[in-house]
């Protein structure tokens, strides 16, 4: 895909023109649309359902050797991404896009919950900006208010694996990306809760067989089983969203 083309947003889909709309500001566009081209996200996509846009950072450099980057004041090692080719990014995708929300993918931002990727995809869209080297010059980062988000406690090489993933979250949760929307209000976060062990055929595995309630064709039962399981599996392995979840549900 090259720089600025707009995927999912061409010949034949003007009527269709998506109501939900993501920009990436990367030094690496040839990475998208990448997993977003397949499966649920690529047939939306297809649909018109949101569109995506990747523009190269480094067609706004201002030198003959296209420079995005330079060494830090205060020595140190890497390089740092330039405030005033980052900005001028930035500044052609609202002229482009409106104002959408402007996110920083960045090991030192807030953590990503489910309830900010719902916020963001009950939205118009949103604009995202992946750093590469060691980061962007903080000044960019205030001139233009850019809300930092972290996807955990680990680092990447640069922002767009995390793009990806924040943009995969986003688009299934909208509307008529997936096809039950039921299957949403189960799943883990949603609720508190992380989610409830799923069991299919064969009916027994290798010695396992498959919890008797969910045989029982009893509905009641199931939901209580569920929840009693999702409770459980939350309280061992999170015991964060469990003191949460124990205090609303007080």
């Amino acid at each position: 895909m090259k720089a600025e083309d707009a995927t999912g947003n061409g010949e034949g889909q003007v009527a269709h023109r998506a109501a939900w709309r993501a920009r990436v500001l990367t030094l690496f566009p040839e990475m998208f649309p990448g997993s977003l081209g397949l499966s649920l996200a690529g047939q939306a996509l297809a649909d018109g359902r949101w569109s995506l846009t990747a523009t190269d950072i480094r067609a706004h450099a201002q030198d003959r050797h296209a420079s995005v980057d330079d060494t830090p004041f205060g020595g140190g090692p890497g390089m740092v991404m330039r405030p005033d080719v980052v900005d001028a990014a930035i500044q052609a995708a609202h002229q482009a896009d409106g104002d959408l929300p402007l996110v920083y993918l960045t090991p030192r931002g807030g953590r990503l919950d489910q309830a900010r990727v719902r916020a963001l995809a009950d939205g118009p869209g949103l604009i995202l900006l992946c750093g590469r080297y060691e980061g962007l010059d903080e000044r960019v980062l205030e001139a233009n208010e850019v809300e930092e988000l972290s996807l955990g406690d680990f680092v990447l090489s640069g922002g767009e694996p995390a793009a990806l993933a924040l943009l995969d979250a986003c688009v299934r949760l909208l509307p008529g990306v997936i096809g039950d929307d039921a299957s949403l209000s189960e799943e883990s976060f949603e609720r508190g809760l992380l989610e409830y062990p799923h069991y299919t055929r064969p009916r027994e595995w290798r010695g396992r067989e498959v919890p008797e309630v969910l045989l029982s064709g009893h509905h009641e039962k199931v939901r209580a089983w569920r929840l009693a399981q999702a409770e459980t599996v939350t309280r061992r392995r999170r015991p964060d969203l469990w003191d949460r979840y124990a205090s609303d549900n007080a």
